[in-house]
């Protein structure tokens, strides 16, 4: 079952499941899935993606969103990848993933970021050419993590209200003590 919830238009996606829209539902239990024929091979990869719009432009408008988020939900439930949540703001979004190790990391969002513009653009979404900006930023969480990081996601709008996207994303790179040059991090603009 696809899932949106008001009024922060949230998308749960079990792996399988098939778009649709309904009222605000309780919160799927992501965690319980098929078991797959795969002898002694298990797994739980939990995975925050951070992308941005190409220049951070504020582009990502609320007359659309909904639809690109639905569109990236399909693409990464068609290369067999559970989509837990999704949801962002004008200029960047976040994505929890359920990742199978079968899957790269870059591979999967190099797929969400091209499928995702091509989609933008060939439904004239924005005025000129679409695209995600070079690089994403992806955090590793454990299962017990996972409530508040899904409540994290689903408050994006309320989030950026007291806090710019260039601290949020700093301030997670030196949470999970990443190595960064600031000049080679997304091009923010003033």
């Amino acid at each position: 079952m696809f899932i949106v919830t008001e009024p922060t238009n949230i998308f749960f996606a079990p792996l399988g499941a098939r778009p649709q829209c309904s009222g605000p539902p309780p919160l799927p239990n992501p965690w319980k899935r098929k078991v797959e024929a795969v002898a002694n091979t298990y797994s739980q990869i939990y995975i925050q993606t951070v992308f941005a719009v190409s220049n951070r432009e504020s582009l990502l408008r609320k007359e659309f969103k909904e639809d690109v988020f639905k569109y990236i939900s399909g693409i990464i439930t068609n290369k067999g990848q559970k989509l837990i949540v999704i949801n962002g703001v004008e200029d960047h979004l976040h994505t929890l993933i359920g990742l199978k190790p079968k899957m790269a990391l870059a591979d999967l969002v190099q797929d969400i970021k091209a499928d995702s513009s091509k989609f933008i653009n060939r439904n004239k979404l924005v005025q000129g050419k679409f695209s995600w900006q070079e690089g994403y930023g992806a955090f590793s969480y454990g299962h017990s993590q996972l409530d508040s990081v899904i409540r994290y996601i689903q408050n994006q709008e309320k989030h950026h209200q007291r806090r710019a996207f260039k601290d949020e994303y700093l301030t997670l790179l030196r949470k999970f003590d990443i190595a960064f040059e600031e000049k080679y991090v997304f091009d923010f603009i003033s």
